[in-house]
């Protein structure tokens, strides 16, 4: 008798086939095309490889991902780097190499968001807002010791403290990063339009933004869901300058308490 459930695909099988997409590929062909000069190194479709095997196994450092596909050969097949997997340290030097050409990124992200919106009709009409932290891998403590002096050089000048909340297990408070905001489909639940800032900043202030990030690239938005954190009147009369309906939680104000909101 065979079975109702259908097994899911390998993480190898999904970076095959999303390194031969029509959109990967033509990041590929163009930053290939970007090499001018020093030795050959590992070729591009690899390094892309690698990096969507991070992101696919979310996997926050590229020690782990060189430690997993080392140790794996069918991502090492489906990357063609079989016997042969790329160092961290070529990853990192590829990551800089991204961020140099961010405009073939960002052109490749468009061409696949455009590929979902065909794909998918009143897609980005309604999402669902909000922040995530991401921490960094550095030190951000102030001084240098317990009642030592105050430190003068960070290894990530660009990290702040900031809040987040409690999920699952894991308690809520202070940490030492980033935080990306997104805007998700919620019919799909994929992101439209996404934004990664220091821990500090206000999440508030970065939806207004997201929003109109996601009309330019051709989605139609008419209903932005957040949280309470977002009640506030910033939020709400720049949704409704857009057109867009804001829908949050009240939170619990004097006002709200005496039914103003009425």
């Amino acid at each position: 008798m065979a079975s109702p459930k259908v097994s899911p695909r390998s993480a190898a099988v999904e970076i095959a086939e999303l390194l031969d997409s029509p959109e990967i590929a033509s990041l590929i062909e163009q930053l290939d095309a970007t090499r001018w000069t020093g030795r050959p190194g590992y070729s591009i479709r690899t390094m892309v490889g690698m990096a969507l095997a991070k992101s696919l196994y979310a996997i926050p450092t590229w020690t782990r991902v060189v430690r997993l596909v080392s140790e794996h050969t069918s991502l090492q097949a489906a990357l063609s780097c079989e016997g042969d997997c790329p160092s961290e340290w070529a990853c990192y030097r590829f990551s800089r190499k991204l961020r140099q050409h961010k405009h073939l990124l960002d052109a490749c992200i468009g061409s696949v968001l455009d590929r979902l919106r065909e794909a998918n009709p009143g897609m980005g009409e309604n999402v669902a807002i909000d922040g995530s932290d991401l921490p960094a891998y550095a030190n951000g403590q102030q001084f240098l010791s317990k009642n030592g002096p105050e430190r003068e050089r960070y290894s990530d000048p660009d990290a702040s403290w900031g809040h987040r909340s409690a999920v699952s297990t894991r308690k809520g408070g202070g940490f030492y990063g980033y935080k990306i905001h997104a805007a998700a489909d919620t019919l799909t639940g994929l992101p439209v339009a996404w934004e990664v800032r220091t821990a500090s900043d206000a999440e508030t202030t970065v939806a207004l933004p997201l929003i109109d990030t996601a009309r330019e690239r051709g989605f139609a938005v008419k209903i932005a869901i957040a949280d309470k954190g977002y009640d506030n009147g910033p939020f709400h009369d720049g949704c409704m300058d857009r057109d867009v309906c804001p829908i949050t939680p009240l939170r619990q104000t004097p006002g709200v308490v005496r039914g103003d909101h009425h």
